[in-house]
């Protein structure tokens, strides 16, 4: 698999964090390949063939030839089902909000047709972004799309935005009251704000970002230990460590890191 990102244009920088390609050749193998939450939400174009989601309840489905992956509250299961050919956009975590004015929450966990977040505008950006081949070409129609799309009404507001920056640069470690405290407004409008704006609380957006620090540090193998690594990402010990990792992953980290050498480690680290 060839996975490439790109860096995006000043005026969108605050809400787009990168654009990324994935190319492949058609293989006979299907293996299933997990995606961890990172709490991005995804623009997906695929031009090769598309990709076979597994679902909560036991079935699977095709994906869209294009649409939007909303926030993930659980891991995502999707395999190949021939040649992989992708143009995504990456947004930040408060970055999606300000392009459309759906409801979030019905977007979790699901690959929602561009139709249905962006109206007949939708429609048109994805067969401009389908009858161009280049990724520059392809990056230049979507922030085109995006610049024309965003308006002031719908902009993030400073203190989500600021708020999401603080989690981010201390990888999760704050709590719900000493992000209010930072951002200077009550724990329940922190909270109300960010369900419109990010799709998921603060304490969760934390949660998820404190995980990913972790799986980057296993999967790099710069780790002594389980423990010492719970301990450096702010864990209050291995047993906690473990089962936070268990419930947004599924298996032990002993499990997911041996089961992760099988596979290119795309999925689990792939977020740019």
């Amino acid at each position: 698999m060839n996975y490439q990102t790109y860096p995006t244009r000043h005026e969108l920088e605050a809400f787009v964090k990168c654009y990324w390609t994935l190319q492949g050749p058609k293989s006979s193998i299907t293996e299933k390949q997990t995606i961890v939450p990172d709490g991005c939400i995804e623009l997906i174009f695929h031009f090769g063939d598309r990709y076979r989601q597994y679902l909560s309840d036991g079935t699977s489905l095709i994906q869209p030839h294009s649409f939007v992956m909303g926030q993930l509250t659980q891991t995502l299961e999707i395999a190949p089902t021939g040649m992989t050919d992708i143009f995504a956009v990456r947004f930040y975590p408060h970055g999606f909000a300000p392009f459309s004015s759906i409801d979030l929450k019905t977007i979790a966990n699901k690959a929602t047709e561009l139709i249905h977040v962006f109206g007949d505008s939708g429609k048109i950006l994805e067969n401009n972004v389908r009858n161009v081949e280049s990724s520059a070409e392809r990056i230049s129609i979507v922030e085109t799309f995006l610049l024309d799309t965003i308006s002031a009404e719908k902009n993030t507001s400073k203190i989500i935005q600021d708020t999401v920056d603080m989690i981010l640069e201390v990888r999760g470690h704050h709590s719900l009251d000493e992000l209010s405290q930072h951002g200077q407004i009550g724990r329940r409008q922190l909270e109300r704000k960010f369900a419109s704006e990010v799709g998921l609380s603060p304490k969760y957006l934390s949660r998820v970002v404190r995980l990913q620090a972790a799986l980057q540090q296993l999967l790099s193998q710069n780790h002594d230990n389980l423990t010492s690594l719970a301990y450096k990402k702010g864990y209050y010990d291995q047993a906690h460590f473990i089962k936070d990792f268990k419930a947004f992953t599924g298996p032990t980290p002993k499990a997911f890191y041996a089961d992760s050498l099988k596979l290119s480690g795309l999925f689990y680290g792939h977020k740019g």
